[in-house]
Protein backbone atom coordinates (compact mmCIF):
# COMPACT_ATOMS: atom_id res chain seq x y z
CA UNK A 1 0.00 0.00 0.00
CA UNK A 2 3.10 2.65 0.80
CA UNK A 3 4.65 1.81 -2.66
CA UNK A 4 1.10 2.43 -4.52
CA UNK A 5 0.99 5.42 -2.22
CA UNK A 6 4.30 6.50 -3.44
CA UNK A 7 4.04 5.75 -6.93
CA UNK A 8 0.82 7.10 -7.16
CA UNK A 9 2.58 10.51 -5.11
CA UNK A 10 5.89 10.58 -8.21
CA UNK A 11 3.14 10.66 -10.66
CA UNK A 12 1.04 13.35 -9.23
CA UNK A 13 4.40 15.56 -8.82
CA UNK A 14 5.39 14.43 -12.30
CA UNK A 15 2.43 15.66 -13.86
CA UNK A 16 2.17 18.78 -11.87
CA UNK A 17 5.94 19.66 -12.37
CA UNK A 18 5.53 19.22 -16.31
CA UNK A 19 5.44 22.68 -17.45
CA UNK A 20 1.70 23.55 -19.63
CA UNK A 21 2.83 23.45 -23.26
CA UNK A 22 0.18 26.04 -24.42
CA UNK A 23 -0.69 27.04 -28.03
CA UNK A 24 -0.90 30.65 -28.82
CA UNK A 25 -2.20 32.14 -31.88
CA UNK A 26 -1.56 35.92 -32.88
CA UNK A 27 -3.04 38.53 -34.65
CA UNK A 28 -0.11 39.88 -36.40
CA UNK A 29 -1.59 42.84 -38.09
CA UNK A 30 -1.52 44.18 -34.31
CA UNK A 31 1.59 43.59 -33.07
CA UNK A 32 3.13 47.01 -32.84
CA UNK A 33 7.08 47.77 -33.64
CA UNK A 34 7.68 48.18 -29.85
CA UNK A 35 6.28 44.81 -29.50
CA UNK A 36 8.24 43.41 -32.19
CA UNK A 37 11.14 45.13 -31.08
CA UNK A 38 10.86 43.96 -27.10
CA UNK A 39 10.46 40.67 -27.72
CA UNK A 40 7.05 41.25 -26.39
CA UNK A 41 5.46 38.92 -28.28
CA UNK A 42 7.78 36.26 -29.75
CA UNK A 43 11.19 36.38 -31.13
CA UNK A 44 11.35 39.05 -33.78
CA UNK A 45 13.10 37.03 -36.45
CA UNK A 46 10.08 34.28 -35.96
CA UNK A 47 7.69 37.02 -36.61
CA UNK A 48 9.32 38.49 -39.59
CA UNK A 49 10.32 34.87 -40.92
CA UNK A 50 6.21 34.63 -40.67
CA UNK A 51 5.75 38.60 -42.05
CA UNK A 52 8.04 37.29 -44.85
CA UNK A 53 5.94 33.98 -45.80
CA UNK A 54 2.27 35.93 -46.12
CA UNK A 55 3.69 38.78 -48.07
CA UNK A 56 5.34 36.06 -50.55
CA UNK A 57 2.26 33.62 -50.28
CA UNK A 58 -0.01 36.91 -51.71
CA UNK A 59 2.50 37.19 -54.21
CA UNK A 60 2.93 33.51 -55.25
CA UNK A 61 6.70 33.91 -54.76
CA UNK A 62 8.22 30.46 -53.65
CA UNK A 63 11.28 31.89 -53.79
CA UNK A 64 13.59 32.21 -50.33
CA UNK A 65 16.28 35.11 -50.46
CA UNK A 66 17.87 34.45 -47.00
CA UNK A 67 20.47 37.44 -47.90
CA UNK A 68 17.22 40.00 -48.84
CA UNK A 69 14.93 38.42 -45.72
CA UNK A 70 18.26 39.66 -43.53
CA UNK A 71 18.51 42.80 -44.91
CA UNK A 72 14.76 43.26 -44.55
CA UNK A 73 14.55 42.30 -41.50
CA UNK A 74 17.70 44.97 -40.43
CA UNK A 75 15.57 47.63 -42.01
CA UNK A 76 12.92 46.28 -40.52
CA UNK A 77 14.33 46.94 -36.96
CA UNK A 78 15.79 49.93 -37.73
CA UNK A 79 12.25 51.88 -39.44
CA UNK A 80 10.55 50.33 -35.85
CA UNK A 81 13.34 52.05 -33.68
CA UNK A 82 11.49 55.41 -34.99
CA UNK A 83 8.02 54.17 -35.56
CA UNK A 84 6.95 52.61 -32.05
CA UNK A 85 3.33 52.60 -32.76
CA UNK A 86 3.05 51.43 -36.20
CA UNK A 87 1.88 47.85 -36.64
CA UNK A 88 5.11 45.91 -37.49
CA UNK A 89 2.90 44.29 -41.10
CA UNK A 90 2.53 48.02 -42.08
CA UNK A 91 6.11 49.11 -41.30
CA UNK A 92 7.09 46.03 -43.34
CA UNK A 93 5.30 47.36 -45.98
CA UNK A 94 6.47 50.59 -46.03
CA UNK A 95 10.45 48.87 -45.70
CA UNK A 96 9.50 46.91 -48.69
CA UNK A 97 8.07 50.43 -50.65
CA UNK A 98 10.96 52.29 -49.31
CA UNK A 99 14.10 49.54 -51.10
CA UNK A 100 11.73 49.76 -54.85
Amino acid sequence: MKRLSLCLSTLVLAVALEPARAQVALDVSKITCEQFRLYTIADPRDIALWISGYLNGERKNTVLDTQNLKDHFGKLKDYCILNPKLPVLDATQKVLEMNK
